[in-house]
């Protein structure tokens, strides 16, 4: 199973359109996750168009975001259970709010935005996913996503693109 990540898009402030690469890549894929700071809900229905598509709100969503999605979920696919959270808050670091955010729950993969920092490690047993951003890469040196594919083991990639579109 192929599913495309997407985290801190803050469409269309940011960004116009979804770049060639990520249009790609939502040819093919089986389902599409956003970690949040979307900023309008027409990336939703656009990426709609290709998958179905999950996702929590952030910091910079407004209601129109806030009204169908939560701030925190939990999905299953093929037997792995993804919690995905934004990861805003106060105090402490993104990465200890989202260990905290999921501390009393069982899940393989925490999926998560907010520092638009792509990262992917492990915390005991969860892998730990941050797909970057796709419109504001801020002093990094590239925009980023993600794709995870589900089989025998959960595969997590970033995918590094020079330009926003």
């Amino acid at each position: 199973m192929k599913i495309v990540v997407l985290s801190d898009t803050h469409m269309p402030k940011k960004g116009s359109g979804l770049p060639r690469q990520v249009l790609a890549d939502l040819e093919d894929t089986d389902a599409i996750i956003h970690a949040g700071d979307w900023s309008s809900i027409d990336l939703h229905n656009e990426l709609s168009k290709y998958a179905e598509v999950y996702g929590v709100y952030g910091n910079v969503d407004g209601e129109e975001i806030t009204e169908i999605m939560k701030d925190k979920i939990i999905l299953e696919f093929q037997g792995y259970r993804i919690g995905v959270v934004h990861g805003h808050g106060e105090k402490k670091t993104t990465e200890k709010r989202v260990i905290e955010a999921f501390h009393e729950e069982e899940v393989d993969l925490i999926i998560f935005g907010h520092s638009h920092l792509p990262l992917t490690r492990w915390y005991n047993k969860t892998l730990m996913f941050n797909p970057g951003s796709l419109t504001d890469k801020r002093k990094l040196p590239y925009y980023s996503y993600g794709i995870i594919t589900l089989g025998d083991a959960i595969h997590c990639n970033h995918v590094y693109i020079r330009e926003k579109s």
